[in-house]
C-alpha cells in the first residue's frame, strides 16, 4: 500500500512539474513576444516621429557672418527626400543667409523651427530678382519657432522708386510661399523687410498665427501680407506695424478670413489694388473682423485703378473694427491712383458688390470718416453699412461722410451720417 501510495505522489509530483515547466514556456514565450511587440512600436514610432534636420549639422555657425545658405539647401534636401516628417532646424543665435528657394514637392511633411535671428544681406543687390526666401510646391508646410527674419531694409528703402515709375526696382520680399497647400505659419517675426514682408501666391488652407511684422511707418512698400490668388488663407491673433498695408488682399484672391489682427502703423488693410493688370480674377469672400486699426493712413478699404480693365469684387465683409486716430476709416475708393500713374478720369471697370461694413467705431484723423466712392461706370451695388460711430477727433470739425454712384443700406448707429454729401474729392 506505501508502495501504491508513494509511487501515486510520484506522479502527482511530476505531472505538476510538467505543468509548471508549460506555464513557465508559455510564460517565457509571453516575455519574448511582448519584447518583440514592444521593439517593434519603438521602431515603429521612432520612424513616424519627425526627423530633426539641425543647421548647424551641415555647416552653418551662429556667428552673424558665416552665410548658412547652402546649409540650409542641403538639409532642406535631405528632408525633403525623407519618407517620414522631417523638421529643419535652426537654432538660436543669430545667422546670416543669402537667397534660397526651396522647393518641393517633398516624400512627407516639411517644418521648419525657426529659434534664432536669421539676417538677410544688407545690400539688396547681393539678392536677384524680387524674393529673399522661397517656399514653394509642397503640401504639409510648418514654420514655427518664435526666431526673426530680418530683412535689414535700411539701404534697399532709398532704392525704392515706385513714386518715380510705374516699374519699380525690384527689391527681395523677407518671405515668399508660392502654390503652397496646408501650411501654418506661426510664432514667428518679419522684421525690416525690403519690400513686402510675407506673399502668398497660389496657396490653399494656409493659416498665419502669432505672427509679427515689424517695420519703421515711413518704409516705403513694406506690406506685412500679400495674398494673390490664392484661396482658404485665414490671419489670425497677429501683430503688423509696417509702412505699408497691413494686409493687401489682390486679384484670384478667395474664402480670406482675418481676424484679430492689430495693425499700425501703416495703410491699413486694404482690398486691392485691382484693375491695373489685364485678365485679373475676381475677388469673392473676405472677412474682416474682430481687429484693432491705430494711427494708419487708412481703416479698412477697397481700391480699384481708373481706366482698368472688366474685374470682380464681391462677398466683402468689415465687421467689428476699431478705430484709434485713423485716417480715412471706410473707404471705398475706385479712383485710386497714386503718384497719379494712371489715366484719370476714366472710370473703373472693376464691379463691387455684396459689401458691408458694420459695427465699426472710433476715432478719425481726416474729417472725411466714411468715403464710399464707386465707379460711375459701375456703381457698387448691395453695400450695407450698419452701427457705424466714428468722431473726428480734431477739436473743430464734426465727422462727415461722402457718396459717389452707390445707394448704401444703412441701418443702426449713424455716425457721421451716411452719404450725406456726395464728391468726387481723392482721400488722402
Amino acid at each position: 500500500m506505501f508502495y501504491i501510495c508513494s509511487e501515486k505522489h510520484s506522479d502527482k509530483v511530476r505531472r505538476r512539474r510538467k505543468e509548471n515547466a508549460v506555464k513557465m514556456g508559455k510564460m517565457a514565450m509571453e516575455s519574448s513576444f511582448m519584447v518583440f511587440v514592444c521593439l517593434i512600436y519603438c521602431v515603429s514610432s521612432s520612424l513616424t516621429q519627425a526627423q530633426v534636420f539641425d543647421v548647424t549639422k551641415y555647416g552653418a555657425k551662429a556667428d552673424g557672418s558665416t552665410d548658412m545658405a547652402q546649409a540650409m539647401k542641403t538639409a532642406w534636401t535631405e528632408a525633403c527626400a525623407s519618407p517620414s516628417p522631417s523638421t529643419i532646424l535652426i537654432p538660436r543665435g543669430t545667422f546670416l543667409m543669402s537667397q534660397v528657394s526651396l522647393g518641393g514637392p517633398c516624400k512627407s511633411s516639411m517644418a521648419v523651427q525657426l529659434q534664432g535671428t536669421v539676417k538677410a544681406p544688407a545690400d539688396p543687390a547681393q539678392t536677384k530678382g524680387d524674393s529673399w526666401i522661397v517656399i514653394r510646391n509642397i503640401n504639409g508646410f510648418k514654420l514655427n519657432g518664435g526666431g526673426t527674419f530680418d530683412g535689414q531694409g535700411k539701404i534697399a528703402w532709398t532704392k525704392n522708386d515706385c513714386h518715380l515709375k510705374k516699374k519699380c526696382t525690384n527689391l527681395p520680399i523677407n518671405l515668399r510661399f508660392d502654390f503652397v497647400t496646408n501650411a501654418l505659419i506661426q510664432d514667428i517675426t518679419t522684421l525690416d523687410s525690403k519690400q513686402f514682408h510675407v506673399n502668398v501666391l497660389g496657396c490653399k488652407n494656409i493659416t498665419f498665427q502669432h505672427v509679427t511684422v515689424t517695420a519703421p511707418g515711413d518704409s516705403p512698400n513694406t506690406d506685412g501680407i500679400h495674398i494673390g490668388r490664392s484661396n482658404g488663407v485665414t490671419i489670425v491673433d497677429s501683430i503688423i506695424q509696417t509702412g505699408d498695408d497691413c494686409v493687401s488682399i489682390g486679384d484670384g484672391s478667395q474664402q480670406i478670413n482675418i481676424t484679430g489682427v492689430t495693425c499700425g502703423p501703416g495703410h491699413g488693410i486694404s482690398v486691392g489694388s485691382l484693375g491695373k493688370w489685364k485678365n485679373e480674377e475676381p475677388v469673392v469672400g473676405i472677412f474682416v473682423k474682430n481687429c484693432t486699426i491705430t494711427g494708419t493712413m487708412n481703416g479698412v478699404r477697397i481700391k480699384t485703378w481708373p481706366a482698368s480693365p472688366a474685374g470682380i469684387a464681391t462677398d466683402m465683409h468689415f465687421e467689428d473694427i476699431i478705430m484709434n486716430d485713423v485716417g480715412n476709416p471706410v473707404l471705398i475708393d475706385q479712383e485710386y491712383c497714386p503718384w497719379n500713374q494712371c489715366t484719370d478720369g476714366v472710370p473703373s471697370r472693376v464691379k463691387v458688390s455684396k459689401v458691408s461694413f458694420k459695427n465699426i467705431r472710433g476715432t478719425s484723423s481726416t474729417q472725411v470718416a466714411v468715403q464710399l466712392s464707386c465707379s460711375k461706370a459701375l456703381p457698387c451695388e448691395e453695400v450695407e453699412l450698419a452701427d457705424i460711430d466714428l468722431t473726428f477727433h480734431a477739436t473743430n470739425g464734426t465727422a462727415t461722410s461722402v457718396c459717389d454712384n452707390i445707394k448704401p443700406v444703412i441701418s443702426g448707429t449713424q455716425n457721421p451720417p451716411i452719404c450725406s454729401t456726395t464728391s468726387t474729392a481723392q482721400p488722402a
